[in-house]
């Protein structure tokens, strides 16, 4: 999204220094600013003025500022973040007709990454990039809208009971998705009701319409009663748009057959799994509630490919075959995540988990609950830095250890909340890179 200096100060209300620019675009790191855009320089644990300097040197047309400008064209404002918001909120109305806002305990992202490749059938498309949903990344998105965008999928996080209403005025989305209602960042947001009443807030305001797509299961009466747009649910044993599982390849690449109000369809999916199936049916949902034809949004939603440490499947060179989950973790992607590690064609199963984080009171009992399913499913637990599982903590090293000499006939999972950082581990067993975005 092109936008000139001037307009920027104009709308966050703040002081032009310097010649005018066009800016295109934002970024809030100095290291990866893409000549042309917006620096925006976040205080937080450092202070991203310190960076600005380096931010001009890679081509950055313009910075907001809070501090003495040092150069180059500053827009001076009070504060960087808030002014990033403000900003983000002035320029909503260059957005397309089509816009969608994606919220969740578990499979946002993936549903994102879908619903953009069905809309992406016939539709241009702009999503968010890995899972930049948060204050940042969420005005971000926007930004990097491209004009010519028929569009856009914005993925939402909650860490704290307000943020997505917050989020949600900013985007004014006009198809809302929940895709669950389940046990992330408890600690922070209330407990179960409190998540219940945060992720409902994204279809409070969505107009009367738009569309309203819930997890058949977890959004009850106590969600659909809040908007006034049209409610359409999905499932697998319910729902007005129904998956159902046909079979699976031997890189759990799950065949569906979806069942919806528009006819029935069929697709084999690239995402691995058969949790992926409730996701895949909501992606089908928004591309069709957004005037996709249901054939073109199937075919689109069988080449989507998922972000970094959502359920992708590696093979090493020792043959290990490795599933990585490890961009986050709560009981129900945890449950998951086993699930599909059971299901696997091979002889010997190894769950490597570290912690589930922001839990509250019930973390110990949660954690001892997925070590009792993986001993159920016949699945070894080695748990890394955290002894939550009953069993005895390794190190990183110590996992390589005691996976050197596995190899063909080996399925191993690797799953912990982003905080542990096990994409790390991934990377020493496969010689992946890792591009996770921020968190949220």
């Amino acid at each position: 999204m092109r936008v000139t200096a001037a307009e920027v100060s104009r709308l966050v209300d703040g002081d032009l220094v310097g010649p005018d620019s066009e800016v295109d675009g934002a970024s809030v790191d100095s290291r990866s600013i893409a000549p042309g855009q917006l620096f925006v320089p976040v205080v937080a644990e450092r202070d991203g003025h310190n960076f600005v300097g380096q931010a001009l040197e890679r081509g950055a047309t313009a910075y907001l500022s809070s501090k003495a400008p040092v150069g180059g064209t500053a827009i001076m404002v009070e504060d960087t973040s808030l002014a990033f918001l403000t900003l983000a909120g002035g320029v909503r109305d260059r957005l397309p007709e089509h816009v969608v806002a994606i919220t969740g305990s578990v499979g946002k992202t993936t549903v994102k990454d879908l619903a953009a490749a069905a809309l992406g059938s016939r539709l241009r498309t702009h999503a968010t990039r890995a899972s930049f949903n948060n204050e940042l990344g969420v005005p971000l998105t926007i930004l990097a809208t491209p004009a010519d965008a028929e569009a856009v999928v914005v993925e939402m996080g909650a860490r704290h009971p307000g943020d997505i209403a917050l989020l949600a005025d900013l985007v004014c989305p006009s198809i809302g998705v929940i895709t669950s209602i389940g046990q992330a960042h408890l600690e922070h947001l209330g407990g179960q009701t409190g998540v219940l009443a945060e992720k409902g807030s994204l279809i409070v305001d969505l107009p009367a319409e738009g569309y309203a797509i819930l997890n058949d299961v977890d959004c009850g009466d106590a969600v659909r009663s809040r908007t006034e747009a049209s409610v359409l649910t999905f499932g697998t044993a319910t729902g007005d748009v129904r998956a159902t599982l046909l079979g699976r390849d031997e890189e759990l690449r799950p065949s569906v057959r979806f069942d919806t109000p528009w006819g029935t369809v069929s697709a084999r999916l690239s995402v691995r799994g058969d949790h992926q199936l409730p996701n895949a049916a909501a992606a089908l949902a928004v591309a069709v509630c957004a005037g996709v034809p249901l054939e073109a949004a199937a075919d689109g939603l069988a080449g989507a490919v998922g972000s970094a440490g959502r359920s992708q499947v590696h093979q090493a060179a020792s043959g290990l075959v490795v599933i990585d989950d490890a961009y986050n973790a709560n009981p129900t992607s945890m449950q998951a995540a086993l699930a599909a590690l059971a299901s696997m064609d091979v002889d010997r199963r190894v769950a490597v988990l570290g912690e589930m984080a922001e839990l509250g009171e019930g973390s110990d009992e949660a954690h001892r609950s997925m070590a009792d399913l993986a001993a159920s499913l016949g699945i070894e637990v080695v748990a890394v830095r955290t002894a939550a599982y009953g069993v005895e903590p390794v190190s990183e090293d110590q996992v390589i250890e005691l996976l050197a000499e596995s190899g063909r006939g080996t399925g191993v999972l690797v799953k912990a909340s982003r905080s542990v950082g096990l994409e790390h581990l991934v990377s020493r067993l496969t010689g992946t890179e890792h591009d996770q975005g921020a968190q949220g």
